[in-house]
């Protein structure tokens, strides 16, 4: 029993990566022992360190093997989270010649200290805590500190994404804002709430409660008393359009009767000043973004040919992933990142979950947004919403807009990694509903006879004949003809009967059956 020659058959362990059913098929002994190399033997980083990071202290391990016996030899110290400690702890790191250091990802506590690690040109790595969980019973800061260096230096911790400086400010704009547009929507549903107890139904003549005309109205009522409005007042401050369906009578009709109950005026007065605030805030951070926008226009041109994604959500890809593809293996750990693959969860050889994952908090809902709206475009483009609709057959509406949400971001991967526009290998294929010519066999043809009604001495004689034991074709091919003449004659003919009266015979004496 010896390892196969070839010697491309080899592979590497990858660093926190995972290996593919094809690749560990060709690591195989004879006997099916499956063969697993590390990449430079089991000590990746003979010198690192780990912090253990909390509010208020950190304790800090740094971790030196020796080359000859390999034994590890560990340095422990605790700062505070000052800045002055930080930086003094950053330069102690460097007196041991330390130049990775890992760490959880602690609530925000962990920002500071990258950022001062950084800064002394120390390249920090962030890991989940779940990855580095000390045993129970065995948990002190001393001993996470320990064990967190032990993993790191077998290169055991799989290390969280944290992008580029520029790309974090990018990163924090983009999700400040979408709070802010949360919070508007809140703000909003509590003023729709003060209206409906307050006997106003604009909301039932404006398809838009919030818009121009709606607007001034309710700000009208809230600033003028009951007994001092006027309906000729009311009907000045429409903004009259082409496609307003509501008339004059409608709109004053959902007024008449209105009443501030209690505290709803002083309520709706604070929820409009609250939201014209979000609304201010929202455009300083836009006017913030229009930097980013300008900066990376090339990449959101690319991306905004993909039908689904706007200028804005591109933006605020961007801002999620990166505009450096190197950092992902490939598109599949990408899609991992962003919840959007299923997860492996299977014991004894059966599978016990696909469910996809918990991650991308950010990202999932905004590529289920472009989503549904890419499977709605039946006339731009129709790619997405032609798969779409082959998925849901299958797996339904849920499952096939995650499959959909996974392909753009797939796309998205290779459209920035490659920097070119959407153009899919099947994208022809799929508009124009065509499929790709396969290859002519036995197989191939009797599916195109089934799927065109033949019968079945037909496909019987076409099996034969590529067989090659009937040499006979056109006699075959005459008698099958005759045949199916035959029964097509004799199917008309008992569809003529159908019609007509049946005699039956009772006793010996005939009796007439009308037919249906």
């Amino acid at each position: 029993m010896a390892v196969k020659n070839n010697r491309n058959q080899v592979k590497h362990l990858k660093s926190g990566g995972s290996y593919s059913s094809e690749e560990l098929r060709f690591l195989r002994l004879d006997d099916g022992t499956t063969v697993v190399h590390s990449a430079d033997g089991d000590i990746r980083r003979p010198v690192c360190a780990a912090i253990d990071v909390h509010k208020e202290i950190l304790m800090a391990a740094v971790c030196k093997t020796d080359t000859e016996t390999l034994k590890a030899t560990f340095y422990v110290r605790k700062f505070t989270t000052m800045n002055s400690d930080i930086r003094s702890m950053a330069l102690w790191l460097k007196e041991y010649g330390v130049q990775d250091v890992c760490m959880e990802s602690t609530g925000k506590y962990w920002i500071p200290v990258f950022n001062i690690l950084e800064q002394n040109s120390i390249k920090p790595i962030l890991t989940h805590p779940k990855y580095v969980k000390q045993a129970k019973g065995q948990k002190t800061d001393f001993r996470d500190a320990v064990h967190m260096a032990s993993m790191f230096r077998m290169d055991l911790v799989v290390s969280s994404y944290i992008p580029p400086a520029d790309i974090r400010d990018l990163r924090e704009l983009c999700r400040y804002r979408l709070k802010l547009t949360y919070m508007r929507t809140s703000e909003k549903n509590r003023f729709q709430n003060s209206m409906t107890i307050s006997k106003v139904r604009l909301d039932s003549v404006f398809s838009d409660p919030f818009g121009k005309s709606a607007s001034a109205i309710m700000e009208y009522l809230i600033s003028t008393e009951p007994d001092e409005v006027s309906d000729d007042e009311i009907l000045r401050l429409i903004y009259r359009r082409g496609n307003m369906k509501a008339s004059d009578e409608d709109i004053l009709d959902s007024i008449h009767g209105y009443e501030f109950i209690g505290v709803q005026r002083d309520k709706l007065q604070i929820i409009s000043l609250h939201l014209s605030q979000i609304e201010e805030c929202i455009g300083l951070i836009d006017r913030k973004l229009e930097y980013y926008r300008q900066k990376y226009t090339g990449i959101i041109r690319h991306l905004t040919t993909m039908v689904g994604i706007t200028p804005a959500s591109a933006l605020y890809i961007l801002g999620e992933i990166g505009t450096d593809m190197s950092v992902w293996r490939d598109d599949a750990s990408l899609a991992c990142r962003a919840g959007l693959s299923p997860a492996n969860n299977a014991s004894a050889g059966k599978k016990k979950s696909t469910r996809i994952g918990n991650g991308g908090h950010y990202l999932k809902p905004l590529l289920v947004q472009c989503a549904l709206a890419a499977v709605k475009s039946t006339k731009k483009d129709p790619y997405f919403r032609r798969k779409y609709e082959t998925l849901k057959k299958r797996r339904g509406h849920k499952k096939a807009i995650i499959a959909i949400a996974r392909k753009m971001l797939v796309a998205i991967y290779h459209m920035i990694r490659d920097d070119a526009d959407f153009l899919p290998v099947d994208h022809r294929e799929i508009i124009q509903n065509t499929k790709t010519t396969k290859g002519l066999n036995l197989k191939n043809v009797i599916a195109f006879l089934k799927d065109q009604g033949a019968d079945d001495d037909t496909i019987r004689l076409v099996e034969v004949q590529c067989s090659g034991k009937v040499p006979e074709t056109a006699d075959a091919c005459g008698k099958a003809s005759a045949d199916k003449e035959a029964k097509e004659k004799q199917s008309a003919s008992e569809c003529a009967d159908a019609f007509q009266p049946i005699q039956e015979s009772v006793n010996g004496s005939p009796v007439l059956i009308s037919g249906s």
